[in-house]
C-alpha cells in the first residue's frame, strides 16, 4: 500500500492528481489476500489500468486506488487456422498488438497504436478503422471484488457494445480483469475499408499490402490526428461517433452535404464526430489550459495546468453547441472518476 500516492503520470491527461491509497496488482494473490483483509468492503476503490481514457475530476482521490501490472503473453492453444492468445491485464495493449504483428496473427492490426492498457481494452470494447476487441474477444478472467473469487466471462456475458460492455455499463469497479484470450488468424483477413487505409496504404507504394503494411498504415493516421501524450496530456477522442437513423442523416446530408458518416446498420449511420464538433468552430480553441486540438477536433488537451474541471466544463459547452447545430449529443467516451 502507498499513501497519498501521485497519479500525474498514471493519467494521459497529465493531472496532477493524488490517491488516498494505492496499491499495485501484480497478479490473484494481491487481490485475493486484500480479499482476506477486508479491504475491499471498507474502502471506496477505483481501478486503474493505464489512465489513457478517464478524466479525474477532483484534486484529491478518496479511497484505494488498484494499479494493474501483471504481466505476460502466450498462446495456449493452436490450429492450422487459428491461435488462441492469452495476455495478462496489465500488458500495454500497443505493445502487445506491435508482437502479434510481428508473429502473423491476424486481427488486431487495425488496433495499433491504442494506448492503454489490455485489461481495459474488454470494458470499452475498444476499436478503430472497422475493428472492435469483440471481434476477435473469446473469454476473459475477472477477480470478484465483492464475493472474492475467480469468475470467467464469455463473450455473450460482456455485453459489448459500442465502446461499452457490462464492465463499464453495469458492473463498474465490481471486477478486476486479470487475463484476456483472442482468437487470432494465422491467414491474412485485412479490413481496409475504413477511413483514409486504403489511400495511406497506396501513399506507402503497398499494391499488395501485408499484415505489416496495415499496422504501419493505421500508426502514421493515428500520429498524424493525435497528439503523443506524453508531450501534451489527452485521451484520444474524448466523444463517442454518435449513431442516428439514416433518415436523421439524411437530413444533415441535405444541409452539409460535406458531412462524413459510415454506415453502422441497415437503417443507422455513424457520424464522425470530429467533423460535427469542427463544423461547430471548436478545432484549436482554448480555455486557459484546456483545449480542443488544433490538428483533430475530437481530442481534448492539457496545455499544462488545466485541471479535471476545466477539461470537463470544456467539453460540455461543445456538447451543447453541437446539440443546438446539428440536433446531435455526443456522448463522452472518457470515464469520469469522481463528481460531475
Amino acid at each position: 500500500m502507498y499513501p497519498h500516492f501521485s497519479l500525474r503520470e498514471y493519467n494521459t491527461f497529465g493531472l496532477d492528481v493524488a490517491a488516498a491509497q494505492v496499491c499495485v496488482v501484480h497478479g490473484l494473490s494481491s487481490l485475493e489476500k486484500l480479499y482476506k483483509e477486508g479491504v475491499f468492503q471498507n474502502e471506496k476503490l477505483i481501478v486503474l489500468g493505464g489512465g489513457s481514457n478517464v478524466l479525474f475530476m477532483d484534486d484529491y482521490i478518496e479511497g484505494l486506488v488498484l494499479l494493474i501490472e501483471n504481466k505476460g503473453i502466450y498462446v495456449s492453444e493452436e490450429s492450422d487456422g487459428s491461435v488462441l492468445v492469452s495476455i495478462a491485464a496489465g500488458e500495454d495493449w500497443a505493445s502487445f498488438v506491435s508482437k502479434m504483428v510481428v508473429a502473423g496473427y491476424y486481427g488486431v492490426e487495425n488496433l495499433s497504436l491504442i494506448p492503454g492498457k489490455v485489461g481495459a481494452a474488454p470494458m470499452q470494447n475498444i476499436g478503430a478503422y472497422g475493428v472492435e476487441l469483440k471481434d476477435v474477444f473469446v473469454r476473459l478472467l475477472a477477480f470478484d471484488l465483492q464475493n472474492g473469487v475467480l469468475v470467467e466471462f464469455e463473450r455473450d456475458d460482456c455485453d459489448f457494445g459500442y465502446r461499452t460492455s457490462i464492465f463499464k455499463a453495469s458492473l463498474p469497479n465490481r471486477y478486476v480483469i486479470l487475463s484476456v484470450e483472442l482468437r487470432l488468424k494465422k491467414q491474412a483477413a485485412l479490413k481496409l475499408d475504413y477511413g483514409t487505409v486504403k489511400s495511406e496504404l497506396e501513399k506507402m507504394g503497398a499494391t499488395q499490402p501485408g499484415i505489416e503494411d496495415v499496422s504501419n498504415a493505421i500508426i502514421k493516421i493515428r500520429r498524424s490526428k493525435l497528439p503523443d501524450p506524453k508531450i501534451l496530456g489527452n485521451a484520444g477522442s474524448f466523444f463517442k461517433n454518435p449513431v442516428v437513423h439514416k433518415l436523421v442523416f439524411d437530413g444533415l446530408k441535405r444541409e452539409f452535404p460535406d458531412i462524413v458518416g459510415y454506415v453502422e446498420g441497415p437503417h443507422t449511420v455513424k457520424i464522425a464526430a470530429g467533423w460535427l464538433i469542427e463544423k461547430a468552430g471548436w478545432k484549436g480553441i482554448r480555455r486557459g489550459d484546456a483545449g480542443v486540438h488544433e490538428m483533430q477536433a475530437l481530442v481534448l488537451v492539457n496545455y499544462g495546468k488545466a485541471s479535471g474541471r476545466d477539461i470537463y466544463g470544456l467539453a460540455m459547452e461543445i456538447q451543447y453547441s453541437v446539440k443546438q447545430r446539428f440536433g446531435v449529443l455526443l456522448e463522452p467516451e472518457v470515464n469520469f472518476i469522481g463528481s460531475v
